[in-house]
């Protein structure tokens, strides 16, 4: 019960912030306007979100993460090409959010030292809520590098469409377009060296070595990008 109650002053603290966070940014002065303006008492605001604006801006990322998972699994994906898929899903992360501003600032948020580790987990934690909404069943390292590649792809993609002024985002897509692109023949140019005997036999020791790393499926430590849960 005491859970549920915090989710929901967090979330009416996070509706409350926002046409603040345009003119603030996910500041201090930003959470004391939501709470007067949801009518939180600023101390039970601080149980809900003990690090203030910083707790309501990953709240906002986890609700953009949890839109899109919601709607990419009410879409029937299984006639497209994997490169398809993930454009797909990626494009529909960044729909997801109205609130451009919102996700300005809270880019420049994570970028500072002391959040720059929290930003990428939440980077990660959105590529793997795609993969895992993909029905990705890899094991071994390929759970991690399939979110690694995928993060980079992501965060690019943010930033190029933050700056983005064309008509329906649409010079976004193109990079979005381009960079899959990259990662499909870097993809090609793995299974060429594997389809290689010489390459293939010198590769035996790292894959060996590789093959021990387990994903992180039935009990992740939350230390790891990958043990990040997911919100109920």
């Amino acid at each position: 019960m005491a859970e549920i109650e915090t989710q929901d002053v967090t979330a009416r603290l996070l509706q409350a912030a926002l046409p603040h966070v345009a003119f603030d940014g996910w500041s201090d002065t930003t959470f004391l306007a939501a709470c007067e303006d949801a009518v939180v008492v600023p101390e039970v605001a601080r149980l809900a979100c003990p690090r203030g604006a910083f707790d309501l801006a990953v709240h906002f990322h986890h609700d953009g993460d949890d839109a899109m998972r919601n709607a990419l699994t009410k879409k029937d994906v299984t006639s497209m090409k994997i490169r398809e898929k993930i454009t797909y899903a990626v494009r529909l992360r960044m729909e997801t959010t109205d609130d451009k501003e919102a996700v300005r600032r809270a880019a420049t948020l994570m970028a500072l030292p002391q959040y720059a580790g929290e930003g990428a987990k939440l980077i990660w934690r959105t590529c793997d809520q795609i993969w895992t909404a993909l029905g990705d069943s890899s094991e071994d390292v390929n759970w991690y590098t399939k979110r690694l590649t995928l993060s980079s792809v992501y965060a690019s993609t943010v930033l190029y469409w933050l700056g983005d002024t064309s008509p329906n985002h649409e010079a976004t897509w193109v990079f979005l377009d381009r960079r899959i692109a990259n990662v499909m023949e870097f993809e090609k140019f793995k299974a060429r060296v594997n389809a290689n005997p010489l390459a293939k036999q010198l590769l035996l020791g790292p894959h060996w070595l590789l093959s021990k790393i387990k994903a992180p499926r039935q009990t992740p430590s939350v230390d790891l990008p990958g043990g990040w849960p997911s919100r109920q």
